[in-house]
């Protein structure tokens, strides 16, 4: 019975083609290699890439420039080295040892070359907590007791991202102390909702005026309090050109490309997904299911709210199992979730596909969705339902996609 439950195997088919199609538009090689041809380097120049899609972006650098790469310092997360056999390790998701010692090692790059060698600098989502220089007095102790108090602060995110650039040497434009006065470019791909250049990789070579006013509004423990307090925002400096390469709607606009090409009616959605995941399944379910027939494609980040001992997956997958649970029972919807880096929590999952058929399936199993959702295991459910989506290294991180079908009825 379940299995009738299910779109036809060519849905399925579908869908994840035009997944590959998004994240294809927004691969870190792709995109460096193409904006570098299309804006040539003149002479040779030093490259440095930081983030989970570092080696990608390097990757591309090198195709388009080749040997005019006179220096290069590559920085990612073990996890998304991918056996490249050149790179420097940092921590994801929160800095430690790995990321201070990245740091120093950042510093000495720039400390070891010419005077007027030009600078390309490449960041990705990630590049935050995998390379740190922290301020005179802050040590890695610190930092992992101020990261720990952050993450259950419930502060939002800007506030969030206040403090750990005031305990920084090198985030919110404090770079600039350390690239001299020789030419920079920035290259980014974004996994910021605005795209901010600001926000992405804490703006290492971006000034961040809002940073002083963010922490004077805020109310934080002693211990912290009379650390930030010492914080004084970098000076003007050297202006830092900002080319923003890829970002979630180029990721999108790729999907509803190829689905068009599958000749299926589309609707784009330019609104983000944000809030509380469970929600957001519940709320594109039911835009599914009321909607017309065809694609329809959305974007964004969602936030899970973690019980004191969380099963497995993460915010795609627990949205996923919301959303499957308001299309149980229709054999004409199916709804894709995944994180665009390839990964959606602890694990080598990146989101789900689900259908009309996939609580039944787990329940056949003796497992329960509300359970599942309630105590942040959706991981385990959609494991038995067989529903879960492993992309593998997707080379860039624009945030999370979403893609939804709805049959004509046919």
């Amino acid at each position: 019975m379940e299995e009738a439950l299910k779109p036809p195997r060519q849905v399925r088919d579908d869908l994840l083609g035009m997944l590959e199609a998004g994240l294809r538009a927004v691969a870190g090689d792709r995109v460096v290699e193409s904006w570098l041809r299309a804006n040539p380097q003149p002479g040779d120049f030093a490259l440095v890439a930081v983030g989970k899609a570092a080696i990608a972006m390097a990757a591309g650098a090198e195709a388009a420039a080749g040997d005019r790469i006179a220096r290069r310092l590559v920085i990612t997360a073990a996890s998304y080295a991918r056996g490249a056999s050149s790179w420097v390790e940092g921590a994801h998701p929160v800095a430690d040892g790995r990321s201070l010692d990245a740091g120093r090692t950042l510093i000495r790059f720039l400390d070891a070359l010419p005077a007027e060698m030009p600078l390309m600098l490449c960041l990705s989502g990630g590049a935050s907590a995998m390379v740190e220089v922290l301020r005179p007095g802050i040590d890695a102790s610190f930092l992992a007791e101020a990261n720990d108090w952050l993450l259950g602060s419930g502060l939002a995110i800007a506030e969030v991202n206040a403090v750990r650039k005031a305990l920084s040497c090198i985030k919110g434009g404090g770079l600039r102390d350390f690239i001299g006065r020789r030419e920079v470019r920035v290259l980014l791909i974004s996994d910021v909702p605005d795209d901010d250049p600001a926000v992405i990789g804490s703006g290492p070579l971006m000034p961040d005026e809002s940073v002083a006013e963010t922490l004077a509004r805020m109310t934080l423990p002693p211990w912290l309090d009379s650390r930030i307090r010492e914080f004084r925002p970098p000076g003007a400096g050297l202006w830092v050109p900002h080319h923003i390469l890829a970002t979630n709607s180029d990721a999108r606009f790729a999907i509803a490309t190829e689905a068009k090409r599958r000749g299926f009616a589309v609707v784009m959605h330019d609104d983000l997904v944000q809030g509380d995941a469970a929600v957001a399944g519940a709320a594109l379910a039911a835009g599914l299911l009321e909607g017309p027939a065809g694609i329809q494609v959305w974007g964004g980040e969602t936030t899970v709210r973690l019980p004191d001992d969380p099963g497995r997956g993460g915010r795609n997958q627990h949205l996923a199992l919301a959303a499957a649970v308001a299309l149980a029972g229709r054999d004409d919807v199916a709804l894709l979730s995944v994180g665009s880096d390839g990964r959606d929590g602890p694990g080598e999952d990146a989101g789900a596909l689900v259908d009309g058929g996939t609580v039944a399936r787990g329940r056949t199993e003796g497992l329960d969705p509300y359970r599942a959702l309630a105590g942040a295991d959706s991981g385990t459910f959609l494991e038995v339902s067989g529903d879960l989506l492993n992309t593998g290294e997707t080379d860039t991180n624009v945030m999370d996609l979403m893609i939804g079908w709805k049959g004509d009825g046919s």
